[in-house]
């Protein structure tokens, strides 16, 4: 049977709760994830099916399917992202895979494109992916826009304690106050997940270790930041911490340098590119950073209707005129101009051009990296005039985003 007649047989159709199994076994075969891998996170037999039923229900699903096999298969949560203070609507991409005998039909592809049209007809004009190739999804038009920094510290490093207000309340990690303090801290901070339920469940999902939330309350009982860690074999495992003040943050490190005596070490993670280390006296500490979440803007014009350029009354207009190698919607000029206090985009060339693929494009409006760093590498062509103009109407704050679907 030759590659022709398989390719006759397949067909691109909407994956369903009826499919569920076959949604399940593809994701395992692809992530090759075991019975034992399961239970380890304390799955038992059947139950991952029970726990992805509303991921199917909630997710828009598009698969290939040879007759009634499903073959291959893209997943895409609605989910609501702060970019620099605005709300936008945002596609997850997940669940990502292909049978490899069905490798090399070029089936992915299709279905990128196919999901990322459907994004843009319910106005996602942005999405996010882990990225399990960054190569491969760069190809597709994703770029890096956040990092992950993991940290270890000595007991004998850790932070005097600081006179604060409050104290930190030892928690079950469902305990209201944290989503309340997380929501709060996501709506101030560039690029965090607004979560729903099923972005919390996503979140917990795949914990090996039984988790503890400690919460920072001031002296009102106002809950203003929380930890979440593990301690095992004399470590004290830091999963995330979050704060909306800086009491919060020495609140919280007096609570985990109160663990002086029990633990020879603190590792942790950290979600932004700021190394913690200039925080602490003793700051010889072991750092490393590296990627995290990939983003692509869906559709250009969409994104720049709602993007918070600084401008003033009177700035400059000047142009994109931007690559896409997968949407022809993306291709072309968008003019941003500003008038009486408002913001227009239009297709006709107006002010400095500045020449981008999506790529970098998306990198520098979530301020990964800036324009003249980007100026500088070759990944946008301008004059120095525009680039200058870019510096000052582009937001600075870096990307904070912890999440993983």
């Amino acid at each position: 049977m030759g590659q022709s007649d398989i390719e006759d047989r397949l067909k691109m159709k909407k994956v369903e709760m009826e499919h569920l199994v076959q949604f399940n076994e593809l994701l395992r075969y692809v992530f090759q994830v075991t019975n034992q891998d399961l239970q380890e996170v304390g799955y038992e037999e059947g139950e991952i099916e029970q726990a992805k039923r509303p991921v199917l229900k909630q997710a828009d699903v598009l698969g290939w399917f040879d007759g009634d096999k499903l073959v291959s298969q893209l997943a895409v949560y609605p989910l609501k992202v702060n970019i620099h203070g605005v709300i936008y609507d945002m596609g997850g991409v997940t669940g990502v895979g292909t049978y490899p005998e069905y490798a090399n039909f070029g089936l992915m592809h299709q279905l990128m494109r196919q999901s990322l049209k459907d994004m843009r007809d319910r106005k996602q004009t942005v999405s996010y992916l882990f990225p399990y190739s960054i190569p491969y999804y760069r190809r597709k038009g994703w770029e890096i826009i956040s990092d992950m920094m993991t940290f270890s510290i000595k007991d004998t490093q850790l932070p005097n304690l600081v006179q604060v207000s409050g104290m930190v309340e030892r928690t079950d990690i469902y305990h209201p106050d944290i989503k309340l303090t997380y929501d709060r801290f996501a709506r101030e901070n560039h690029a965090a997940m607004i979560r729903d339920e099923l972005s919390w469940e996503e979140y917990f999902r795949w914990e090996k270790e039984e988790l503890t939330a400690g919460i920072y309350y001031n002296a009102n009982h106002e809950p203003l930041g929380f930890v979440f860690y593990w301690i095992a074999d004399d470590i004290f495992y830091m999963k995330e911490m979050i704060y909306l003040t800086e009491e919060a943050r020495s609140g919280l490190w007096n609570f985990i340098s109160a663990h002086f005596s029990m633990v020879t070490d603190v590792k942790g993670r950290t979600y932004t590119n700021e190394p913690i280390a200039y925080l602490l006296e003793d700051s010889e500490i072991v750092e490393t950073i590296q990627p995290y979440y990939m983003a692509r803007i869906v559709d250009v014009e969409g994104f720049l209707e709602k993007y918070p350029f600084r401008f003033s009354e009177g700035e400059a207009a000047f142009h994109f005129v931007v690559q896409d190698p997968l949407l022809e919607w993306n291709q072309g000029v968008f003019t941003i101009s500003f008038e009486n206090g408002q913001k227009k985009i239009t297709k006709e060339a107006a002010g400095p051009a500045i020449t981008v693929d999506i790529k970098a494009l998306t990198t520098l409006l979530f301020s990964y990296k800036r324009p003249s760093y980007l100026a500088k590498i070759g990944r946008i062509q301008a004059d120095k005039r525009a680039i200058q103009l870019l510096e000052k109407l582009i937001p600075t704050e870096t990307a904070y985003f912890s999440d993983y679907f």
